[in-house]
């Protein structure tokens, strides 16, 4: 296979339209989730760990986005317990990892998560996952079903983020989340599941607001800080959720 800037714009858009013709219907389904946890006066948790971070700071606290969203990350782990040289991939793996988040992020009954993982695999978002199900909170899952199908959980129940969620929404990368072939080489290029997470994740934010409107309600959407008068704005909306620890 050839390389090129060309060619993997066409590779990307060949998973995109791959994820658009069979994840429409999930991702609306899931929104519908969403919305309801919101109306009954709760937030959306949305944990990715390593470049499943990503993912999270597309949806939340950003131009566009829904004020009521709250990024859940490992990082928070080092701001929270002043601990110093944390190991991120120790801590992805590692299912007691996701009992310090829900401390830390204090989650309510009427909350519910976003939880992605490309790979589904990992103890830290299998475990969250867990918590979420044995509370009753809502899940929806953002994961490849291409990867966490043909490989093992190193979570202890031997179960997978894919099946334990409410909703599942396949981001439709390949195994490993690279699509192009180096010449003589084993490994592999272009990584898929960023781009795809962040096009998701603005079609969950987009389909929420709609829902919203709908049903009568203005929803809380942050300005661009880069607007005149965004800082007033985002300040005013930001304020009514100041008890679930949402800033601006």
């Amino acid at each position: 296979m050839k390389l090129g800037a060309r060619v993997m714009l066409e590779a990307i858009l060949d998973v995109v339209k791959e994820m658009e013709a069979t994840q429409v219907e999930a991702i609306q389904e899931a929104s519908k989730l969403l919305a309801a946890c919101l109306q009954r006066g709760g937030i959306i948790h949305v944990f990715g760990a390593g470049h499943s971070r990503a993912f999270g700071m597309e949806m939340c606290g950003r131009a566009g986005g829904l004020v009521p969203m709250k990024l859940v990350a490992l990082e928070d782990i080092a701001l929270a317990e002043g601990t110093a040289g944390i190991n991120l991939t120790e801590l992805e793996r590692s299912p007691e990892t996701a009992h310090r988040l829900m401390d830390i992020h204090q989650v309510q009954d009427e909350d519910a998560f976003i939880i992605v993982s490309n790979s589904g695999r990992n103890g830290s978002a299998v475990e969250l996952a867990t918590i979420c199900w044995d509370r009753g909170l809502p899940i929806v899952a953002v994961t490849s079903l291409k990867h966490s199908t043909n490989t093992d959980s190193r979570h202890p129940s031997g179960k997978k983020l894919y099946e334990l969620a409410d909703i599942v929404i396949d981001n439709c990368c390949p195994y490993g989340d690279v699509l192009l072939e180096i010449p003589n080489m084993e490994e592999r290029t272009g990584s898929a599941s960023s781009i795809v997470g962040g096009l998701i994740a603005q079609a969950i934010t987009n389909e929420i607001i709609l829902l919203s409107v709908e049903h009568g309600e203005l929803p809380p959407v942050y300005r661009s800080a880069n607007l005149d008068g965004g800082d007033e704005h985002n300040r005013n909306i930001v304020a009514r959720y100041a008890h679930r620890n949402i800033t601006y």
